[in-house]
């Protein structure tokens, strides 16, 4: 159970909510209007690609965050950027809400369909549209994968920012959530990389984007807006050289403690690995069963490091980074020999959400970024919450720029076990602003932390955000109620009550 010296205030901070834009009543005539726009989607993609069936809909019902869970009116999955803009228009029109979706994996309820609305799925969307490796460019739809923009440019070039779901999530995705990954440290984030976006409005106005252009930078206000000002059709994208010489170790200490103390050496050093990842003792132990690398189950933690760039500079610095590892007290330091040997590191820290399952029937993943400097602190206050909680959390992380993944794990089958999981994740969040950082790295707001952002925000903060929304979208259509801490809607002003239009359509609810 929580501590006893858990305010009152700390526990409303980790309580949420979900609420969900969504007609006020399914009358009748509702329910016709929604028939014909079914219709009409189905005129535009073909009927086998507009989903109806609650069995169908099934797959849709939620993103990678499985707490939150809602079923669509339908789901469409339009092959080309042409019915992209018609399936828009179509619920324009109809005052329907609608969310895009791309592969799925998002971590914070983001693709969470809307109540009677349309889930616009993008998945076979999947063309490579140009590759100028000259001008270090690819132009892709959204539906192609993160790691596959890579693999078309190997082995002269890659595509840095690589979550941990590079395998399967969308390019797409990754605009919506300004996704980062592993490599994020030294190489920056996806908003790094966007040249250029073909983006349909809420209206079904087709626009392009472009990277410094003259004016207000609009490209980087889509970025990271989580599918809120509309969907990106076709993305343009740097990619860089492959570096001349890699090189990656692991090394083990007794305590996360030590080995933040090793990331914080490294850094002051002044040496600028392309990754420097963080696992701790639980961790370690279940990505070690489901990968047999050779991690050392008796480590408390396990710091990966990969330095990369000129053969000559990479040799160098790396034997400066053994010593500095061993200086911080690390225990065992193993060096991957081959490329073979590097994959099998890396994949054993990329398996470590999944392989969770091995050690708890479930897990609540959480996403929150503190100063480096800052680090030994806040996880001993996540050390502190499990224990007030009596759960087991693991933490796997971006140590180069303090973005924790901690993995609260539970068993629902417990009666109030998953309401407690969720209440500690909160906590968890509170602990990472108290310690002046942030809410979000790269999983984005979705609705699991959109009551969250007066955290760090305020209400002039909130305001204008919410305009920059309503300038987008004035109907308040594109994926409703996420990032914002309560339903805003765009013609509220201050004074008497007024209803908005989108009451009247019984699109949205006022609380």
């Amino acid at each position: 159970m929580p501590s006893p010296h858990t305010t009152a205030s700390d526990a409303a901070f980790a309580r949420r909510r979900l609420v969900h834009i969504a007609p006020q009543a399914r009358n009748n005539s509702r329910m016709h209007a929604g028939q014909e726009l079914v219709e009409r989607l189905r005129s535009v993609v073909g009927e086998e690609h507009v989903l109806t069936h609650p069995d169908a809909l099934a797959t849709y019902r939620s993103d990678g965050l499985l707490h939150y869970r809602q079923t669509p009116l339908a789901a469409v999955l339009p092959g080309t950027a042409a019915e992209v803009q018609a399936v828009v228009a179509a619920c324009h029109d109809a005052g329907v809400p609608w969310v895009a979706r791309g592969s799925g994996t998002g971590l914070s309820g983001g693709a969470l369909p809307v109540a009677e609305g349309v889930l616009i799925v993008l998945a076979r969307m999947r063309r490579i549209l140009a590759v100028d490796l000259d001008e270090g460019e690819v132009v892709v739809e959204p539906g192609v994968t993160n790691l596959g923009i890579s693999r078309v440019v190997a082995p002269t070039h890659f595509y840095p920012p690589d979550p941990s779901s590079q395998i399967v999530c969308s390019i797409g995705g990754n605009v919506a959530e300004n996704s980062g990954g592993a490599h994020c440290f030294k190489y920056g984030f996806t908003t790094n990389y966007v040249i250029g976006l073909d983006v349909v409005l809420p209206s079904g106005q087709t626009v392009e984007l472009q990277r410094d252009a003259p004016g207000y930078d609009l490209l980087g206000a889509f970025v990271g807006s989580e599918g809120t000002l509309g969907v990106a059709t076709r993305i343009r994208l740097r990619v860089v050289p492959a570096p001349e010489s890699v090189r990656t170790l692991v090394a083990f200490f007794e305590t996360t403690v030590a080995a933040g103390e090793a990331v914080s050496a490294i850094v002051s050093a002044g040496l600028l690995p392309g990754a420097i990842e963080m696992m701790d003792r639980l961790s370690i132990k279940a990505a070690e069963q489901a990968t047999g690398a050779g991690y050392r189950l008796d480590a408390g933690a396990a710091l990966l490091v990969e330095l990369d760039g000129p053969h000559d500079e990479c040799s160098s610095q790396f034997e400066q980074l053994v010593d500095l590892c061993t200086g911080a007290g690390a225990r065992d330091v193993r060096v991957a020999l081959s490329q073979e040997e590097r994959e099998l590191l890396w994949q054993t820290r990329k398996a470590a959400f999944a392989a969770m399952g091995r050690v708890a029937p479930a897990y609540y993943v959480q996403d929150g970024v503190i100063p480096r400097t800052r680090l030994a602190e806040v996880l001993a206050r996540i050390d502190e919450l499990a224990t007030d909680y009596g759960l087991s959390v693991a933490n796997v992380f971006h140590a180069g720029d303090g973005n924790l993944h901690p993995l609260v794990c539970y068993d629902s089958g417990r009666p109030g076990e998953a309401a407690r999981a969720e209440e500690l994740a909160g906590m968890i969040i509170k602990a990472c602003v108290d310690a002046d950082g942030s809410i979000t790295g790269e999983h984005g707001v979705g609705v699991d932390k959109r009551d969250y952002m007066p955290a760090m925000f305020g209400a002039d903060d909130l305001d204008t955000f919410q305009r920059l929304r309503c300038a987008f979208d004035p109907r308040g259509l594109a994926n409703p109620g996420k990032v914002m801490p309560t339903p805003r809607l765009c013609g509220e002003v201050p004074g008497p009550y007024r209803e908005h239009p989108l009451e009247r359509e019984g699109v949205a609810t006022r609380l």
